[in-house]
């Protein structure tokens, strides 16, 4: 079964993202979709021929990350903003997370700003680890490169450039402050309590 690109135009007209740079981001989301797709049927196609100790498997294997993670990640990101955002009062169980890793909200805040703003490209993200019932504001440089194994992400940040020098231009700052105001936090603690009870 192909994935397919998930319709995110519901975004048109948010606070601080132009609809000139949501349309070029969708267009590159959708071609994380579309190469997605073909490499899980050239991957099958090779494995059907018997050639899957072959450098040419080996190579569209290690793509596969890349491509899928851009999928998914882009996912994540786009779902997590609303144009009637939530505050963080709907995500009670998150609060309470946040509150016992990080002391509060705003201190969990300003530690996920700063790891959104360093310098790279990447992905700044929230990850839950379920086992120890823990939250991380992780830095992930590559789609497929720095997650936290068995952790859920709850919230990422895309922080490569094309997601905001349209509109920002090299004021990565401001970017991150539109993108808080516009989380929709109820969606974010609907992946929480999905992580927390999957774990049972």
């Amino acid at each position: 079964m192909a994935y397919e690109a998930q319709n995110f135009d519901s975004l048109f007209g948010l606070g601080g993202f132009s609809d000139a740079a949501l349309q070029l981001h969708f267009a590159l989301y959708q071609g994380y979709v579309a190469n997605t797709n073909k490499l899980v049927d050239k991957l099958a196609a090779l494995r059907a021929e018997g050639k899957s100790a072959q450098p040419e498997y080996a190579e569209l294997e290690r793509r596969f990350g890349w491509e899928f993670d851009g999928m998914r990640l882009h996912e994540y990101y786009f779902a997590s903003m609303s144009k009637t955002p939530t505050a963080i009062e709907a995500a009670p169980t998150l609060k309470s997370v946040m509150e016992k890793e990080f002391g509060s909200v705003d201190a969990w805040e300003k530690d996920f700003r700063s790891v959104a703003a360093m310098r790279g490209i990447g992905w700044g993200i929230v990850y839950y680890d379920p086992t120890a019932n823990r939250l991380f504001n992780v830095w992930v440089n590559e789609h497929n490169n720095g997650h936290l194994a068995g952790g859920a992400p709850l919230l990422p940040i895309d922080v490569f450039e094309h997601a905001f020098v349209v509109d920002y231009g090299i004021k990565r700052a401001d970017y991150i402050g539109a993108f808080m105001k516009a989380v929709n936090w109820s969606v974010i603690e609907d992946r929480l309590i999905h992580a927390q009870t999957a774990k049972k």
